[in-house]
């Protein structure tokens, strides 16, 4: 990493870019070339005091502005990223090292719908019931705004995360301050910085850091709520940190989807969607089609399906438009992927890839493990990377049972072509989400979120909305 970082980033607090009280940074690294491209603050607990600050200030007004206002200035927000979409790839490209063109239309497209939900969905938050429940008395429910909410969000979609965590905020008259990864910090500072024209001062604060700028923001007394995108370690020590002042919150946690290939499903349309759901954005998605448990009868016939799909797909640099993904998003990810590949049992069997792709960057082969079984590391453990494994089994009941033989629910999947089967496994899945010959399509209006130690508390739809809201009975006096 000999490059000289060609840019110093600050903080974004109160409608503007200040420099880090404490002076210190950090490097900032294309994972694409491995080399440093920028200094990112690292905040101090003076710098998440003065977003606070800034915050608890500007919750005052926001707290009082109607829906139609903060609908109005989230339209326009949307509308801006929209028409600046080529600032947003080129931020968050050089972020990740992901593909400039999937950058562009699978990305860009999402978040802005996301923002643009919220926008409506904000004013369609009302109390369930009003009327008289005890003699001479009215009873109304009104959903208010929580308060100050503490936000921290991953490396791994860092826009289109960020935008998962404000946009419901701030839709339901929160305020936010929030902490991109350490690794990926550009494109939410583009965000604020934009943000900023549409939306008053202190509503939106991004403040750089590392683990210790994240523990600073969760124990600080302001916020009232916390919620994090991020591991299940990461999530539980937020959970119990936040437990020493009662804090509400918000845990998207890790995932380890178990993708369900029944004897009876299309083979061919099966294996070439679950090798998608599996290698996009290099596996780096806690919802990723990455473990594959198979029919009996078909289970070597999809696994080397499944293998020339890997031998099919390639990564790239972000100019590469045939390039599925791009590469992992740092060394310690690299490191992680290599570990686990490195750790196999020796019943274990690599059918594709299994290794780093080239020596620049942070690339990893598309690859397919068979031969696992239900205890083994790679079955059990979130590898966050383009590694899909393949386990047969027997019956409806153990593949129900191994898909729930895990400490997550998240995300998961049934192939099958009988309806009656689909809708039995899909209500015995302990998952959040269960697509159905499908693997990994979201929309704005459904829930995501998980059970287990995926976290609790939803993204999108109206109850990720409802998740930055609090519920106030009013009983008034009518005989007064």
């Amino acid at each position: 990493m000999a490059a000289t970082a060609t840019r110093t980033l600050r903080n974004f607090v109160n409608g503007e870019y200040v420099e880090p009280t404490s002076g210190r940074y950090s490097d900032v690294v294309n994972p694409a070339n491995g080399e440093v491209y920028a200094q990112a603050p690292i905040s101090d607990e003076q710098d998440v005091d003065r977003a606070y600050a800034a915050a608890s200030d500007a919750f005052a007004e926001w707290r009082d502005s109607t829906p139609a206002e903060r609908q109005l200035a989230l339209l326009r927000f949307a509308d801006a990223i929209e028409s600046r979409a080529e600032e947003f790839v080129n931020a968050e490209v050089e972020n990740t090292g992901k593909p400039r063109a999937l950058t562009a239309s699978e990305e860009i497209p999402p978040m802005v719908d996301q923002i643009r939900f919220f926008a409506g969905a904000a004013r369609m938050l009302e109390g369930r019931s009003a009327g008289e429940y005890m003699e001479g008395m009215t009873s109304i429910v009104r959903r208010e705004p929580i308060g100050v909410c503490a936000q921290v969000a991953p490396w791994n979609y860092p826009m289109v995360m960020a935008v998962w965590k404000f946009a419901p905020a701030i839709a339901a008259g929160n305020t936010v301050v929030l902490k991109p990864s350490d690794t990926t910090p550009v494109s939410t500072l583009l965000l604020a910085e934009i943000a900023a024209e549409f939306l008053p001062a202190g509503v939106l604060n991004v403040v750089c850091g590392d683990r210790d700028t994240g523990r600073a923001l969760v124990a600080h007394k302001t916020p009232s709520m916390v919620s994090i995108t991020g591991s299940t370690r990461a999530g539980m020590q937020v959970a119990e940190t936040a437990a020493h002042d009662l804090k509400r919150v918000h845990l998207e946690l890790g995932g380890k989807a178990p993708v369900i290939v029944f004897d009876d499903a299309d083979l061919a349309d099966a294996a070439e969607n679950i090798a998608i759901a599996g290698y996009f954005n290099a596996g780096q998605d806690c919802t990723a089609a990455t473990r594959v448990l198979v029919g009996p009868r078909v289970a070597d016939e999809f696994a080397e399906a499944l293998a020339e799909q890997a031998r099919g797909t390639h990564t790239g640099p972000p100019s590469d438009t045939e390039a599925l993904y791009g590469p992992l998003n740092n060394a310690n990810q690299l490191e992680h992927v290599g570990g686990m590949l490195g750790r196999l049992p020796d019943h274990a069997r690599v059918l594709a890839g299994g290794s780093r792709e080239g020596d620049r960057g942070y690339f990893w082969q598309p690859t397919v493990v068979a031969g696992l079984t239900q205890d083994d590391e790679a079955s059990q453990q979130e590898i966050f990377g383009p590694v899909i494994t393949v386990q047969p089994f027997t019956d409806e009941d153990e593949a129900v049972r191994w898909a729930n033989g895990v400490e997550y629910g998240l995300a998961s999947s049934v192939w099958t072509k009988d309806h009656g089967r689909a809708m039995r496994v899909s209500r015995r899945l302990d998952f959040g989400c269960v697509w159905v010959n499908c693997h990994i399509p979201l929309v704005a209006e459904m829930p995501h979120g998980g059970f287990k130690h995926s976290g609790y508390g939803k993204d999108l739809s109206v109850y990720g909305l409802e998740d930055y809201t609090r519920i106030k009975h009013v009983m008034h006096n009518i005989d007064f």
